[in-house]
This record gives structure tokens, sequence and C-alpha cells, in this order.
């Protein structure tokens, strides 16, 4: 939960790098959250708006769509990428491949040019956990 928190505390944070364990923990709340949300508005009858998808789940998709934006971009500059290469997922089935592929690439070790190794600890070294 912490880590979901963490990324919607840094809302526009467009800086700096974002480490696997960030993004897959957000990508995997983020998820659970969805899930609870159709199930609420299926109860309330409120799934068949906005072309299937419910009034609670349209307001959520639009309040983390900036930080998902956002963190996906930080993930690509942990492995050395612009954050503009999420615009690859507009290629169908090939974009999408390969930004799961990126989104499991370990970082760069050591600082690259969009910041410090989020893993370093505060002397640069690498930590291992």
């Amino acid at each position: 939960m912490d880590w979901y928190l963490k990324v919607l505390k840094n809302y526009v944070g467009f800086e700096g790098r974002a480490r696997r364990k960030e993004y897959w923990m957000f990508v995997l709340f983020n998820l659970i959250v969805s899930i609870l949300i159709a199930i609420v508005d299926a109860v309330m009858g409120t799934s068949q708006t906005l072309g299937g998808m419910g009034l609670l789940g349209s307001v959520y998709a639009l309040a983390v769509l900036v930080p998902s934006i956002a963190l996906g971009a930080r993930r690509l500059h942990d492995i050395g990428k612009s954050g503009w290469w999420q615009l690859i997922a507009l290629i169908p089935i090939l974009g999408w491949i390969v930004l799961i592929v990126w989104a499991v690439t370990e970082g760069t070790r050591g600082s690259n040019a969009y910041g410090e190794d989020p893993k370093a600890d505060e002397d640069g070294q690498p930590v291992l956990a």
C-alpha cells in the first residue's frame, strides 16, 4: 500500500527514476482498486454508463491517469529511456509487448541521465534488497 500512496503523492513527478518494485506494486494495487470499484459500480447499477465503464470507475481512471503516466515515465527513465517512449503503446499489440518487456527490465546501475539509482543507498552503493 505504501508504494501505491508514494506514487499518488508524487502526482505529477515526471523527473527521476522508479524501481521495478514501485511500478509493479502500483500496477497491482491499481488493478485491485479498479476491480473493487467495478463491483461497487455493478451493485449501484452505474456500470453501463460511459461505454461500459461505470461512473465511479471513470472518475477513478481519470484520477490516476496522470500519476500512471508519470510513473511510466520514471520507470522508463530507470532503464535509460525517455518517458515519451510510452507513446509506443499506440501501436497495437507490439507496443504493449515492448512496454511490458521494458517494465520488467532491470534498471541501469548507478546514475544515468535521469538521476541517481533508486536502489542505491546514501553512499551510492547498490542495495540488494
